[in-house]
Order: structure tokens, then sequence, then C-alpha cells
């Protein structure tokens, strides 16, 4: 007896896919839209723009279906490729979203009936402050640093899905790793001398 679509492996169904199953799509939908879709909104710092993203992710997996294929059987790295050309599309919106957010009050956002919307919230409040930080690398590394980071590809993986050689992924990541310390650093710096400049005036 054939076992179901839903528990084919990866190959099997970028095959069935490759061949204009729209089964295929749903079944890899269902196994890889929750990670997708934390990367989304990793990438945007909004759930909505996430859920918008993600949709689109899939939609242009049906649209390039003839291209999709697998590296280490696993259809993930090239489902996390188009993502990011997808959030880098929606990046505009998306900082819009971010300034939107970063003007709400951080208590009483929400009645305490509403904990999940204060909690939607407060995790896009703390992740669009990863991002102000993350978005004055170079767009190139700051792709290789959420692929990597952020969905735990290997170097091999990254490559893949940025159709980039090893080597420049290894490269890219040193490097935004670097500036990335050393923004956060001077940030870091620059609040203590804030504070106690404000401290002295009190």
């Amino acid at each position: 007896m054939a076992q179901p679509i839903s528990a084919e492996p990866d190959p099997l169904l970028v095959s069935q896919l490759n061949g204009g199953s729209g089964e295929a799509l749903t079944a890899l939908f269902d196994r890889y839209a929750d990670a997708v879709y934390n990367y989304c909104f990793r990438r945007t710092a909004s759930w909505h723009v996430a859920e918008d993203a993600t949709a689109t992710v899939f939609l242009e997996a049906w649209r390039g279906r003839e291209r999709i294929a697998t590296y280490d059987e696993s259809a993930l790295p090239w489902l996390y490729g188009i993502a990011n050309n997808v959030c880098r599309n929606l990046s505009r919106s998306a900082r819009r979203h971010l300034h939107a957010v970063g003007r709400l009050p951080s208590e009483g956002a929400a009645d305490d009936h509403a904990d999940g919307v204060a909690d939607r919230l407060d995790s896009e409040r703390q992740m669009a402050a990863v991002l102000a930080a993350v978005r004055r690398l170079p767009r190139r590394e700051q792709e290789v640093l959420a692929l990597v980071v952020w969905t735990g590809l290997s170097y091999e993986q990254t490559a893949a899905a940025l159709e980039i050689p090893v080597g420049t992924v290894r490269s890219r990541l040193s490097r935004g790793r670097g500036r990335l310390s050393s923004a956060l650093s001077r940030d870091s710096t620059s609040t203590t001398t804030s504070s106690r400049t404000g401290d002295g005036h009190a």
C-alpha cells in the first residue's frame, strides 16, 4: 500500500512538484510553512507581513515549480531562497511597520483579555530592535546572517539557497558578525554615556 503523499520524502515531493502536482506543493506547505513563516517574521518584524510573505513564497514556489530542487534531500533551502527574495521586496512596507511598532507604548498596549495581542506586539517590538541593528549591515551580509543564524542552515545549504559559493557565505558571515558586534558595542557605549549625562543634569 502506497504511503500518503504527506509522508513522502522531499526529493519525491519535489519531483512530483516539478511535474505540476498541486498535492506535492500542499504537502511541502504543511511541512515547512511554519519554518518559512518564522523566518519571514525575523526578516520583517511583523507577524502580518510575515503571513503575506509566507503565502507569496509558496505562490512563487508553484510558479517556479519546474526549477525547484532539493539540497541534502531537503526542499527547505530552496524555499528559504525564495523567502529571502520575497522579504527583500517587502522591505519597504516592513520598514513602515517597524516605525509604527516603535511608536507604540511599551505597556498597556492591550487589555487583560488580549494578552495574545500584547505578546505579539512585544515580540514585534523586540524583533524590530534587533533588525534595526542588523539593517546597518550590507544587504548581502544581512541575508547570510539571517539564513545561518536564524534558520540554522549549514554554510552549504545557505550557499544553495542564495546561489553563491560556500566560501562567499563564510566571508560574508564573518564580516557581518564583526560589523554587528562593533555596532552593538557602539550602541551600548552611546547609551551608557547618554544615561550618565542625563543623571548629571537631574
